[in-house]
This record gives C-alpha cells, structure tokens and sequence, in this order.
C-alpha cells in the first residue's frame, strides 16, 4: 500500500482531509477544460487509488462556479482534427481508461456538480458513485453538436443505467442541457444543494463514507459495476462470495461487538 496524501499533481488540484480526497480542476475562467495531459493524468491518478491507503473516499468538486466545460476547444478539439487514426485511436483509449480507472479505484467517488458540467465533464460526473448538483447545474453529453457520436468513453452503457434508455437517447443524441432539477428528478444526481453549500455536502457524507466499513464500500463498487454483466444466478452466487469475504473482515467483528454493547461501531477498514 502506498501514501496519496502529498500527492502533488501538475494539472489539477488535489488535497486530502480526513481520508477525503478533493479533487477539483484548475482553470476556472475556462470553466475548467480538460487537457490531454490533465486527462491523463486524472487517468493515472485513479488507477492509483487501489493502493492508497490514506484514501477512502474521492470528491470531484467543482471550482469557481463550475464543475467542467470538456476538452479544451483549443488545446485538445483543434490537435485532434489533424491527426491521423491511429493518433485518434490512442486518444479515444486513453479518454476511456480514466473512466475505466474511475470504475476500478476501489472508492466511492462523489461528484459536486455547479454551473457547466458538458462532454468530458458530464462523462466525468456519470462514472461517479453519487452525484450532488446545485439547481443552476447544466449537465449536457454535447458530442453530436461538434459532430461526434453520443457513445463517448461508456455514454451509451452507463448513462441508461442511470436515467433509463430513453432519456438517455435523448441526451446523447440531442445535446441539449439537463438542468440540476431535472437530473434530479431522472435520477441523475441524488440531491440539490445551494451553492454555498455544495461542496460542505458532498464533503459531509464523503466523511459519512469514510467512517463506514470502507473495505466493504469497495466490495460494493465492484459489485454495482461488475453485475450489469452477469446474469441473476451469476449475480447472486458473486454477492455470496463478496459477503462471505466482509465477513472475515475486523470491521465485522467490531460491529457486532458495538451491538451487543449498545455503542456505535468504529469501523477501520479492515
């Protein structure tokens, strides 16, 4: 196991408090784009995860008013309509192994969404655990509007998951904007906030998580995003093989301890 507390990244902003990592991207009067090397290294990040030790919950907040505007028309849009396929190729791959690294971190993550979260953004809050909003959020998977298919780094397989088929097509094939109450009420984020209390939200039941079995919310993780691939017995039997493994764990022991006492359990993580 590794430390990720003084990580100290070149292209986002990164801090932990309380077993809480905070992450927030760092160009808000662009409305925080992405870059190909903040992509990557967001990429990197995560798949380090697994291996910290300090670290037990992420939140993805958002900073100046916003969450994220995308890839930087500019840095990354501009490059990309020079390239050639295979350049193309090894983009669109690594853009898809930092939403496959957010998947596969062993943490829950939260994303505290404010003001624009479109493209990458979106994507970004989508392969999030939970996701909190402001009422001015403005969600939007804006691929077809500068000529892309909406099936951009897992749309297409985690965005009905979470709001359903149709809604979801509407989304990936218009491009239009979701508002903070209309995620809402599609499922998309879990609640509203105001915007002076956003991220004190998301930070507040980020630290929930982080005093629970933590072990186990990384069982839980695997389990929500490996079982859309398994059929009902497969699903069932990976469930008794996941609880029986918790079931080894101190934390198991501790809370029935604390119940046969009358006292509130202090899990550990182990």
């Amino acid at each position: 196991m590794t430390s990720m507390t003084q990580l100290a990244p070149q292209h986002f902003l990164w801090s932990v408090t309380d077993r809480v990592a905070t992450i927030r991207l760092n160009r808000p009067e662009r409305k925080n784009p992405l870059t190909f090397e903040s992509y990557a290294e967001l990429r990197d990040t995560f798949r380090a995860l697994p291996y910290a030790d300090d670290v037990d919950v992420v939140v993805l907040a958002s900073n100046g008013g916003n969450f994220c505007s995308g890839g930087d028309v500019h840095e990354i849009i501009g490059p990309l309509v020079g390239m050639e396929m295979k350049e193309l190729l090894a983009f669109t791959r690594m853009t898809g192994d930092m939403v496959k690294a957010m998947l596969a971190c062993g943490k829950p993550i939260i994303a505290a969404v404010d003001g624009v979260c479109v493209g990458a953004g979106a994507i970004m809050a989508m392969a999030s655990d939970l996701r909190l909003a402001t009422p001015e959020a403005s969600t939007a998977f804006l691929f077809t509007r500068v000529g892309l298919a909406g099936c951009d780094m897992g749309a297409c397989a985690i965005l009905p998951r979470i709001i359903g088929q149709g809604r979801a097509a509407e989304l990936l094939y218009t491009g239009r904007s979701m508002s903070g109450v209309e995620g809402e009420r599609w499922g998309f984020f879990n609640s509203l906030h105001a915007a002076d209390d956003l991220e004190a939200k998301a930070t507040e039941l980020a630290r929930r998580l982080a005093a629970g079995p933590t072990f186990a919310h990384g069982i839980t993780k695997t389990q929500l995003n490996q079982e859309w691939n398994m059929g009902l017995e497969q699903a069932i039997e990976a469930e008794a093989q996941s609880q029986a493994i918790c079931m080894q764990t101190a934390d198991f022991e501790r809370a029935y301890r604390a119940f046969v006492a009358r006292e509130k359990p202090v899990f550990e993580g182990n």
